[in-house]
């Protein structure tokens, strides 16, 4: 299947028809070891059946790390990410998004949680379909890229266009997910 909006409505029904179902995650081992002493994590706020990353969070904040969250202003605008304490309030932002206030502090972080609606073995990512994360990875290349997943949302081949960045890492409730040809 090519065709990304068909696509991606087969696995967000997926998606959140398992996440319905009581799912949860253990923060994998591998994920630990991604983290030094001030690391900044980008994370989110999951929206509907997206898979939580609360765990990664709590992990990031104790090994010393800090969070930060994505701030959208709409579809065209690049994302920032801005700094977060851990249950600072949060604004409503488009598309249904939980985000620190505008003007939060921008950071630049060492790892950057993204959810998915879908990926495969290659690294590759189905997003939402606005390129936030894309533009968001090429801002930010030296940061490790992991998404965050149920295993219900892994297909065999994702189309790839010329603009999408791949994967360092995907976590899902039954495994960490190295991709063998990943690229840089």
């Amino acid at each position: 299947m090519t065709d990304k909006p068909a696509l991606r409505a087969r696995l967000r029904a997926a998606r959140d028809a398992f996440a319905a179902s009581g799912g949860s995650f253990d923060v994998p081992p591998a994920f630990r070891e991604q983290l030094a002493e001030k690391s900044i994590v980008a994370t989110y706020h999951p929206v509907g059946g997206e898979a939580d990353p609360s765990g990664f969070d709590l992990a990031a904040l104790a090994s010393g790390g800090e969070l930060a969250l994505p701030h959208v202003v709409d579809r065209a605008t690049p994302l920032r990410f801005l700094h977060w304490p851990r249950h600072a309030e949060l604004v409503r932002g488009p598309f249904g998004l939980w985000q620190p206030h505008h003007d939060a502090a921008e950071v630049v972080p060492d790892i950057i949680l993204t959810p998915l609606v879908g990926f495969d073995r290659a690294g590759n990512r189905l997003g939402q379909g606005a390129g936030h994360y894309d533009r968001a990875f090429a801002t930010h290349p030296a940061a490790i890229r992991i998404g965050i997943a149920w295993s219900v949302q892994e297909i065999d081949a994702l189309p790839v266009d010329p603009w999408d960045v791949p994967l360092h890492a995907i976590a899902t409730e039954k495994e960490w997910i190295v991709p063998v040809d990943a690229r840089s």
